[in-house]
């Protein structure tokens, strides 16, 4: 289904004191949040690999120098103009969030914790965005999307814990707070992306920090060893283009289009994919109890994105229906 087509639907987002109305098309909308899905599912994986090369802070530093040159040669190519003042504090809880908190939180997570343990965050990543975006846009799925993201999330949780041995660790602060702050950057992303392109949410995002992001890597680069190995500088690009600006702008795009809850709950299928990544890649050890976790997470999303069809209530009797 495309834009264009009659039976797409369309609905309003509040941005500031203005609406603007934003087509949705809810089989291209899922699909591109999917892809989103896919290419964030390597971010650990990649980043275990980005720190055989570099240390954490000189290895987030780089992943946004580089993402935000990217960007900026898109954004000057397209000749886009500057967002409205409004939008650029919300710009700055994007940036704060995906493009240096997750990133750097992870990382240093990832020090001492497996790709598949770390998993763990994602697993309620999808339930605290769906959460936070009720809060910011007053947005109220109905009782049976909340039902089926709690199960999700349960099942996800079980499992990567117990795929980590049932322990948690110390590296589970840095986690839980990366948590967090993701879920604030891509609430506040999704809503973005509903009065400008997906791709210049995220791009003017990592413009934003790329001051930042050089300063950061010229302290960060002569205090940490740098070892160049062939999976050191994959990860590094894989982090920098695939997850911070391909996964992203696909991300947020489909999010615009299928809503911030809806969208978020395709997330539950990250830490599965994680796992695949990290046996694949890595070599970890992933339980036999992987083909059930996956099967029943995938119900839950399923039953997420049929509720999700439905809309959301409005918060109170007489008013518009917000997503």
């Amino acid at each position: 289904m495309t834009a264009q087509n009659s039976a797409t639907a369309s609905f309003a987002i509040a941005a500031g004191a203005s609406r603007t109305t934003v087509r949705r098309a809810p089989g291209s909308g899922v699909l591109l949040a999917g892809l989103g899905v896919l290419a964030f599912s390597l971010t650990f994986p990649s980043t275990v690999w980005g720190l055989e090369s570099f240390g954490p802070w000189s290895l987030v530093a780089l992943r946004s120098v580089l993402a935000a040159l990217i960007a900026g040669c898109a954004l000057l190519a397209g000749r886009v103009p500057l967002p409205a003042r409004r939008h650029w504090a919300g710009l700055a809880v994007v940036a704060g969030g995906v493009v240096v908190g997750f990133p750097l939180l992870t990382s240093l997570a990832l020090q001492s914790s497996t790709s598949s343990h770390a998993a763990v965050v994602v697993g309620l990543l999808p339930l605290t965005t769906a959460l936070l975006s009720a809060l910011r846009t007053g947005s109220r799925p109905p009782r049976a999307f909340w039902a089926a993201a709690l199960a999700g999330a349960a099942v996800v949780i079980v499992f990567t814990v117990q795929q980590s041995g049932g322990a948690l660790s110390g590296s589970d602060l840095y986690l839980f707070g990366a948590l967090l702050v993701c879920a604030a950057g891509y609430t506040e992303g999704g809503r973005l992306a509903g009065v400008m392109p997906g791709w210049q949410v995220i791009g003017w995002a990592l413009v934003l920090c790329l001051p930042l992001a050089v300063a950061g890597a010229a302290v960060a680069l002569p205090f940490e060893p740098v070892h160049l190995t062939a999976h050191g500088v994959v990860g590094l690009v894989w982090v920098a283009a695939g997850s911070t600006f391909l996964g992203l702008y696909v991300w947020y795009r489909g999010m615009a289009e299928i809503g911030v809850p809806r969208a978020s709950q395709l997330q539950l299928a990250q830490p599965l994919l994680t796992l695949v990544w990290s046996f694949l890649l890595l070599g970890e050890d992933v339980s036999t109890a992987a083909p059930v976790a996956a099967v029943a997470v995938l119900v839950c999303i399923a039953v997420t994105q049929r509720a999700g069809r439905r809309g959301p209530r409005p918060s109170r009797a007489g008013e518009p229906v917000r997503s």
